[in-house]
């Protein structure tokens, strides 16, 4: 039996979904050479563990959940169960059930909802503002300036740390996990919306809608310039830049990087600077940052990308709305929110 598990690698920043929830993010335990099927892609968040697995020729024919249980060392049978139910299983390319009897030679790929963790983390009685909460789900409004998570030498502060201290007496939250209940995620200096899982089956559905682009994510930003078409499509690869490491580039002949593609509406214009709505289709590291750049009207205040005198002290990106489908009551819930930065807010 093969068995690959891949956990993709970190930038210095958390990207723009999501998840991506969407990037990118993780060094990790048991990191292998990556194979993946046609309908199974890299976990752009580094919020899914990825397994791929080929039935050894000698297999007799037994239940793909009973195999998967005693085949993946330390994985719950109820956490495999969560994963087929949710389409997480793929057998040859194919959703399958759990009671598919796997065969020799057949081609397994299995997404779980979050990887295995890997620092100690130290819950932290940091205020967070709470938009909605229940037994499932957590929606939370990220301020400025806070890591969604541990990693690159930022172990305390994040807001898993605030939310290990705040959900202290649900077991999810009781593990030490640095990636516990997210399913996606945006930058360190972005602001907004994220929602949270406070239970596997969540995590399961909820980091499902995101590997399907299920859900509904806006974003406000202030870019330099005046755009000349009220509304428009930004269609580009984006992979690390060559030349710099730290940020991300458009390769617009798509030769390398993944496909990506950002959603644009003018909001209000000011001359010299616009306020626009932006839709992720696809939730790559830094995205509309680096689309924005690519047409030529980077954020105001994004130090990474963009150079130009301006009075911010972050880029002006904020996840303003959020639509998904409530993990147990299949209810489509909405989330709104305006930035709370003084310089962004003045535009609105």
């Amino acid at each position: 039996m093969t068995d690959e598990r891949y956990i993709n690698e970190e930038l210095d920043e958390d990207i723009e979904v999501d998840f991506e929830g969407d990037d990118d993010e993780e060094g990790g335990v048991g990191v292998m050479p990556r194979r993946f099927l046609s309908d199974q892609k890299p976990d752009e968040n580094g919020l899914y563990e990825h397994y791929a697995i080929t039935v050894d020729k000698g297999q007799s024919m037994m239940r793909l959940d009973k195999y998967l249980t005693t085949h993946i060392e330390n994985c719950s049978r109820n956490r495999i169960q969560n994963a087929i139910d949710d389409g997480g299983v793929f057998v040859n390319e194919k959703p399958q059930k759990a009671s598919y009897k796997i065969k020799p030679y057949d081609k397994i790929s299995m997404r779980l909802a979050f990887p295995r963790y890997e620092v100690t983390l130290t819950p932290e009685d940091i205020p967070i503002d709470i938009m909605y909460e229940d037994d499932d789900v957590i929606v939370v409004n990220k301020e400025a300036g806070m890591c969604v998570h541990p990693g690159h030498g930022n172990y305390c502060g994040t807001l898993v740390n605030a939310l290990t201290f705040h959900l202290k007496d649900n077991p999810m939250f009781q593990q030490g996990n640095e990636r516990a209940g997210l399913v996606h995620r945006i930058d360190k200096n972005t602001s907004g919306i994220l929602v949270v899982g406070k239970n596997e089956q969540a995590c399961q559905h909820l980091s499902h809608q995101f590997f399907l682009h299920s859900t509904q994510r806006r974003y406000i930003a202030l870019v330099w310039g005046n755009l000349a078409d009220d509304e428009g499509t930004i269609t580009g690869h984006i992979g690390r830049n060559p030349k710099n490491r730290h940020q991300m580039y458009v390769f617009a002949d798509g030769s390398e990087g993944k496909h990506a593609v950002t959603h644009y509406k003018v909001l209000k214009r000011y001359g010299y600077v616009t306020l626009v709505e932006c839709r992720l289709e696809t939730g790559r590291t830094h995205q509309i940052r680096v689309h924005m750049k690519h047409i030529g009207h980077p954020l105001i205040g994004d130090f990474l990308y963009n150079s130009g005198n301006h009075d911010m002290e972050r880029q002006a990106l904020h996840s303003r709305s959020l639509d998904f489908k409530h993990p147990v009551t299949d209810k489509v819930m909405g989330f709104e929110v305006e930035p709370a930065n003084p310089a962004f807010g003045k535009f609105l």
